[in-house]
């Protein structure tokens, strides 16, 4: 579905853009891509007074916060190096900004995201981020579960593996709302929102 419109309380979720994620190699977009115009889009919505949430995934020393379950995949648990969990420069440091610490893919299970969005009348999410088959398609799926609208922003996000992210954005997105670019968001938050 194409992009058609935003509500008039439209926040925009940025997922998982901290130094140790975009310091990875992703693709199709590079991680400072990402970076550019998720902060692009956080300073179109804060200009509007539109609630910017900047979403990342942290772990204790300990480990005892980190998901538990067998998986086929390696390194969920291992210790990772200081400040990789730091939100980015780019986004960072805007007092009014909601920061999030979510402890699974998804930025919904486990945090106060829900109530911090409804708290301010939210009812449509815009998400950005890396990695696109995990944390953001995750969020976007719970988004939609909680009955917000959702838009997802395709240039401005990325994944480790390629692939996953055509299908996150090609097969999956489709069902869980309305996909955009960067600068289709940005102008229709002109348009909608002055």
């Amino acid at each position: 579905m194409t992009l058609t419109t935003l509500d008039p309380r439209t926040a925009l979720v940025v997922i998982d853009l901290q130094a140790g994620i975009v310091a990875a190699p992703v693709a199709p977009h590079t991680g400072a891509e990402v970076v550019a115009r998720s902060a692009e889009l956080a300073d179109a919505f804060r200009a509007r007074k539109l609630p910017v949430v900047l979403v990342r995934v942290s772990f204790g020393a300990d480990g005892a916060d980190v998901p538990p379950g067998r998986t086929e995949t390696t390194g969920s648990g291992a210790p990772r190096p200081e400040g990789w969990d730091v939100i980015v420069d780019e986004l960072a440091g805007h007092p009014g900004d909601i920061t999030v610490t979510k402890h699974n893919w998804g930025a919904f299970h486990g945090t106060d995201l829900d109530v911090q969005l409804r708290r301010r009348g939210v009812t449509q999410i815009v998400l950005t981020g890396i990695a696109t088959g995990v944390g953001v398609e995750s969020t976007a799926r719970a988004a939609h579960e909680h009955g917000y609208h959702v838009t997802l922003v395709t240039d401005a996000m990325s994944d480790l593996d390629e692939r996953r992210h055509r299908g996150s954005v090609e097969r999956v997105f489709p069902q869980l709302g309305e996909t955009g670019t960067t600068d289709e968001v940005l102008e229709l938050l002109g348009r909608t929102h002055g």
